[in-house]
């Protein structure tokens, strides 16, 4: 494939190691895919490389390299495939106090529920919706626990595609309700995501669909690594000390350090943030078993729907690259969560569903446990508005009973106040 600029772009097996263009396969590594099973994290996910030597060559500087809309370091071949909607660009909001007290580090909010659907996912599926579109393809499938489906929905809507979505049958009716209203088909499947995942993989053997699923196409991880690129810009091109970063399958995460990775090979910065993983309690997969050689999984059981997974599907990657960079990993419980969404409205007036607050929550335990250095930069990556699932926070909404029009009666409300 080439792009306008003459790009060319190739995939590369986290497994084995085998090289292979575009034309030669769409998914996964067929040599280590072909003994993956349901039961453990899939092998064979690729990573998407460019020509990094020649465009060294061309691009003298990141801003060169944003001039042409990064289209040297995507998978399309023009922009303009891309969907109309405003996706990425989204705020980077600086924090300085935290219940009213000073930060000595700096701390900065990358509020991705500005995106079109009021999700990170948008990145990932613009990009395989673009790609789609270059390629004569109209129908998409994925399985989701609800952001990435109805980001599919939404920006199939945009563009002019059909978009099905396979979900499971415990995903918050929010979520739900944005598939249907733009028009996708919604299939729900008795079981969790992973069986979703599973009977998405056998439908696009069996119709031929494009399949968007997480770590399964790897242009989602090239449609998510763009916050890096925005991160760095929005910070006066520095490179922070640290990025939170919700984590579920370990595609958002390999986005993130996909996007500083390119930057490093083409010379632009010259060191990798430390990423860290954070991860609920009750469902920490991935970060659990980074040091096993064996996966043992235990089953999820957690309010953060959108970072449920027994069976992380990027396993490989993005232990892959938390093990290269010498990333961290954390471990946050259901009541710390709940308490950092919490903490995070009343302190910013930025409302995040429960996977988001997960980061903010990771952030607020290395505060606790004095792992934050005074001065640095740190980022905490906000995946999802809280308008996503508000059944989460059902404890922490307590309506008052209704009052009688009358100025006695406010006067008796306000006192009890």
């Amino acid at each position: 494939m080439k792009s306008v600029t003459g790009k060319k772009i190739s995939f590369f097996c986290t497994n084995c190691g085998k090289q292979f263009n575009q034309k030669e396969v769409n998914y996964l590594c067929p040599d280590c895919s072909r003994s993956n099973s349901p039961l453990s994290p899939p092998k064979g996910i690729l990573k998407t490389v460019y020509e990094y030597k020649n465009l060294q060559k061309k691009i003298t500087g990141f801003l060169q390299l944003k001039q042409n809309g990064f289209i040297d370091l995507l998978p399309i071949t023009n922009l303009s495939s891309l969907p109309h909607l405003r996706i990425g660009n989204t705020p980077l909001y600086q924090v300085k106090k935290l219940n009213n007290e000073d930060l000595p580090f700096q701390l900065f909010l990358k509020d991705d529920s500005q995106n079109p659907t009021f999700s990170f996912k948008d990145r990932a599926s613009a990009l395989v919706s673009a790609f789609a579109k270059e390629n004569g393809i109209n129908t998409i499938v994925t399985a989701s626990t609800g952001n990435a489906g109805s980001s599919l929905a939404g920006i199939c809507a945009a563009q002019g595609q059909k978009a099905i979505v396979m979900v499971p049958e415990t995903a918050p009716i929010a979520k739900l309700t944005q598939i249907i209203m733009y028009g996708a088909t919604i299939i729900p499947v008795k079981g969790t995501y992973d069986d979703a995942f599973e009977l998405s993989l056998q439908a696009t053997e069996e119709f031929g669909w494009y399949n968007r699923n997480t770590a399964y196409n790897p242009l989602t991880i090239e449609g998510k690594k763009t916050v890096s690129f925005e991160i760095y810009e929005q910070l006066n091109f520095i490179v922070p000390d640290k990025i939170f970063v919700p984590v579920g399958d370990g595609v958002i995460i390999s986005g993130v350090y996909k996007g500083f990775e390119d930057l490093l090979k083409l010379n632009i910065i010259d060191k990798m943030p430390t990423v860290v993983a954070v991860q609920s309690k009750g469902s920490d997969n991935l970060v659990r078993n980074i040091s096993n050689t064996e996966f043992k999984v235990i089953k999820s059981n957690t309010i953060a729907d959108s970072i449920a997974v027994d069976i992380p599907k990027n396993f490989y990657m993005s232990r892959q690259f938390i093990q290269t960079y010498k990333g961290e990993s954390v471990s946050v419980s259901d009541d710390e969560i709940l308490n950092a969404s919490k903490v995070l409205s009343k302190n910013t007036g930025l409302f995040a569903e429960p996977a988001a607050a997960a980061a903010f929550a990771g952030l607020s335990k290395y505060i606790d446990q004095d792992r934050i250095e005074d001065g640095s930069k740190n980022v905490v990556l906000l995946t999802g508005s809280g308008l996503k699932d508000i059944q989460s926070l059902k404890n922490f909404l307590k309506i008052p009973e209704p009052i009688k029009p009358e100025i006695n009666q406010l006067k008796i409300f306000i006192k009890k106040k």
